[in-house]
C-alpha cells in the first residue's frame, strides 16, 4: 500500500510541475493555485509512503521517477528537444534509482 502512496505523490508531483508551465509565471490563476495543490497532496501521500519505505529510497525514487516522467511530458507535451546527451542523462537518474532500491536493505 505505501508503494501505493509513492506512486500517487510522484503522479501528483508531476502535475503540480506540469501546472508550473502552465502558469507562465504565475501569470495565470488556476494553475498558480493548482501548483500549491498537487505539491501539498504530494508531500501529503509522500509522509504516507514513508511508513515503511526507506526516505533515501522513497525520495529518490519520488524525484527520480518524477524527473523522468517530465522530461517525457517536456519532449512530447511542450516540444522540447530530446538530444541523446538528455536522455542518457535521464537513464543515469534512472539507473541511480535502481541502485539504491537494490542496496534499501543493507547497512
Amino acid at each position: 500500500m505505501n508503494w501505493l502512496f509513492l506512486a500517487v505523490a510522484i503522479a501528483l508531483e508531476v502535475f503540480g510541475t506540469t501546472s508550473m508551465k502552465f502558469s507562465e509565471g504565475f501569470t495565470k490563476l488556476l494553475p498558480s493555485i493548482l501548483i500549491f495543490v498537487f505539491y501539498g497532496l504530494s508531500f501529503g501521500a509522500l509522509t504516507l509512503a514513508l511508513r515503511s519505505i526507506d526516505i533515501g529510497v522513497a525520495y529518490a525514487v519520488w524525484s527520480g521517477v518524477g524527473t523522468a516522467l517530465i522530461v517525457v511530458i517536456g519532449i512530447l507535451w511542450f516540444k522540447e528537444p530530446a538530444g541523446a546527451i538528455k536522455l542518457a542523462s535521464v537513464g543515469l537518474i534512472i539507473l541511480g534509482v535502481v541502485g539504491l532500491s537494490i542496496v534499501k536493505g543493507t547497512h
